[in-house]
């Protein structure tokens, strides 16, 4: 077995070890592998990064605006016992709902929980707690 082993020495040419990344002009790291700018410059380097909550935005996902409801991942159990993954989907609607303050329609989409809980509570009270405005719909 010992015998099969050699080692394989490769040299590399001066382009391939050259740093992966670059600075340009303008400031914008750039990848010798992709070609693509990274948006890394030197005076954001340093500075810390904020990052976007989506509590108030609301984006087409499979998240609930108003109850923050999401996939749930579960177990599907056969006959055998054997489990595989599964997702469970929240049940989502589209639906037209009157907004009595904006004297307006408003379309959303959202859970059938939610639907419940806006006829029990009112669509104001609903999205003024979930954070939710209605104006930009």
């Amino acid at each position: 077995m010992a015998s099969m082993l050699c080692s394989y020495s490769v040299s590399m040419p001066a382009a391939a070890r050259a740093p992966l990344l670059r600075s340009n002009s303008l400031g914008f790291a750039t990848s010798q592998l992709a070609g693509l700018s990274l948006g890394l410059t030197s005076a954001n380097a340093n500075a810390a990064v904020s990052i976007p909550t989506t509590k108030n935005t609301i984006v087409a996902r499979r998240i609930c605006p108003f109850l923050e409801k999401k996939t749930n991942r579960a177990n599907k159990v056969s006959f055998s016992n054997h489990k595989t993954k599964k997702q469970q989907f929240v049940n989502l609607q589209y639906k037209k709902l009157w907004w009595e303050a904006g004297k307006r329609y408003v379309k959303l989409r959202l859970s059938t929980k939610a639907l419940k809980t806006i006829e029990k509570h009112g669509l104001d009270a609903v999205a003024n707690k979930a954070g939710v405005d209605l104006n930009k719909k």
